[in-house]
């Protein structure tokens, strides 16, 4: 196998496993001689410490592992700190907009609203600090009762829960039928 190719292949193999792979290993994957591996390796090596690449090929116990260098650390951990992007999902949506407008409100209730378990849902707001725990349900075994947070409303761009858009007869009509359609479709099914 020509040098380049070989080396690309053992670098795809180090960067897809993480762990460290052995030697051996990756001599009888790659159907090549040991010292063939270990010098396309050092090779491999020498090139990314003069190109001054942000990782590095190191031998553990004669296994190898592509690393960072530990100069980019700092780094890392300041991308690591970083918010993550929420991802509002339909589902999350539906879930968010059933506590906004029936809040406060239990688990049991958005269920039976949304026709499945919404426990993951919720979960992932409360996450997102788009809804939270506002008290307990007076009643058998005192359910939770959930509503929306500040966040929610600077999110949405809404500075009261007044603001939220009302549903006119006709919009409701429409969400009527739309119902009506999926539950005949799902009942075909």
């Amino acid at each position: 196998m020509e040098i380049r190719k070989l080396e690309g292949i053992i670098e795809a193999i180090l960067f897809t496993m993480g762990g460290s792979v052995e030697l051996g290993r990756l001599a009888g994957v790659l159907e090549e001689p040991q010292e063939r591996i270990r010098e396309a390796i050092a090779a491999m090596q020498e090139r990314y410490r003069a190109e001054d690449r942000g990782i590095n090929i190191v031998e553990l116990e004669g296994a190898y592992q592509m690393c960072t260098k530990p100069e980019a650390y700092d780094y890392l951990i300041r991308i690591a700190k970083q918010p993550k992007k929420q991802v509002l999902t339909d589902v999350l949506l539906e879930t968010l907009s059933i506590i906004a407008y029936k809040q406060p409100v239990t688990k049991i209730e958005i269920e039976k609203i949304r026709g499945v378990k919404s426990d993951h849902a919720v979960n992932k707001l409360v996450e997102y600090n788009l809804a939270c725990e506002v008290g307990r349900l007076d009643a058998p075994g005192r359910p939770l009762l959930f509503g929306t947070t500040e966040e929610f409303l600077r999110r949405f761009s809404v500075q009261k829960l007044e603001d939220l858009p009302g549903i006119g007869p006709e919009q409701m009509e429409s969400f009527k039928e739309e119902a009506e359609d999926e539950a005949k479709i799902q009942l075909h099914v």
